[in-house]
């Protein structure tokens, strides 16, 4: 069984347009959503967290369509669209983007685009470096330019923003998995990616500078030593992003993982923790993960130095 969950005129402010003019200031869009998915499960628990959430649905759509400028109202409609694909167990999504006071003195209604897509095409431009959903969503809000990944491991995050164009450092203390990633980049010709092998916790009371206004962006994924905030904000270029995901303390509840409930981030911990950036996204709850079938729990946000 699957149903059509309808959600209808979606209201929000867009900087959408072909002319500088017209991008100067936010114009109204509306969005009329059909999503296409399986119920039997919400059917016989009534729980919420069996189906889509509309709530959290409308919130991604005006996210996504309030971060930054478009020339075509196309492309806008297909961001919005990979990103509730990407984030929601939806097979099929149908979208109505259109604006509400289009500058044509001749027209009288909206005018916008109606595209519909099945889950595939949005699977299939999903990074082959099968980075979290989340980063794939967020990505385009980081400035072209210089990107620490912090944590990197074997680098999934840093090989798919390098394949974008960004000028990514990948840094860890494990020496081996970043001798894999620096064996990936040269497979994929990324010269653009390079490594830094340091231990950010040699000394827990006084964590290692990571420079000082240096990078236009910065990403965490599922790692956290909370005494590091300081220096990823102070290593942050003005107008650079911080775009951060780890475990929430639900995941430890829950699946008892990670085992160690430090590890975890409390409910709304990571505002205060990276307080005073502007916070451009912030969200808690089940995250899909390319690399696991049940999603993980956890705290996810994009920010920016003022």
């Amino acid at each position: 069984m699957s149903e059509a969950i309808i959600i209808e005129e979606i209201r929000f402010q867009a900087r959408c347009g072909v002319t500088p003019d017209e991008r100067q200031c936010p114009q109204p869009l509306l969005a009329d959503l059909e999503l296409t998915c399986s119920v039997e499960d919400a059917i016989h628990s009534d729980s919420l967290t069996k189906t889509v959430d509309y709530a959290q649905v409308v919130q991604r759509v005006i996210d996504v369509g309030t971060a930054h400028e478009n020339a075509l109202i196309e492309r806008l409609t297909d961001q919005i669209a990979q990103t509730l694909l990407l984030e929601f167990p939806i097979q099929r999504l149908t979208i109505w983007l259109r604006k509400a006071a289009p500058p044509l003195p001749d027209v009288s209604g909206s005018v916008g685009v109606r595209l519909t897509y099945p889950r595939t095409r949005a699977i299939d431009s999903v990074s082959p470096f099968q980075p979290s959903p989340f980063l794939h969503a967020v990505a385009h809000m980081i400035p072209k330019g210089k990107v620490l990944d912090v944590a990197a491991g074997e680098g999934r995050h840093a090989l798919c923003l390098a394949s974008q164009g960004y000028e990514v450092i990948g840094l860890d203390r494990n020496g081996e998995a970043l001798a894999t990633l620096t064996r990936k980049a040269g497979e994929h010709h990324l010269s653009n990616l390079s490594t830094w092998n340091t231990d950010l916790e040699k000394d827990p009371t006084a964590p290692p500078s990571l420079g000082n206004q240096e990078y236009d962006g910065i990403m965490v994924f599922f790692y956290l030593f909370r005494p590091l905030f300081p220096s990823l904000l102070q290593a942050l270029k003005p107008g650079g992003v911080l775009i951060y995901e780890t475990f929430l303390i639900d995941n430890h509840v829950r699946h008892q993982h990670p085992r160690r409930k430090e590890f975890c981030l409390a409910h709304n911990e990571l505002l205060h923790l990276t307080h005073p950036l502007r916070v451009l996204h912030y969200g808690e709850g089940p995250s899909p993960s390319p690399l696991h079938h049940e999603p993980a729990i956890t705290a996810r946000l994009v920010a920016q130095k003022s």
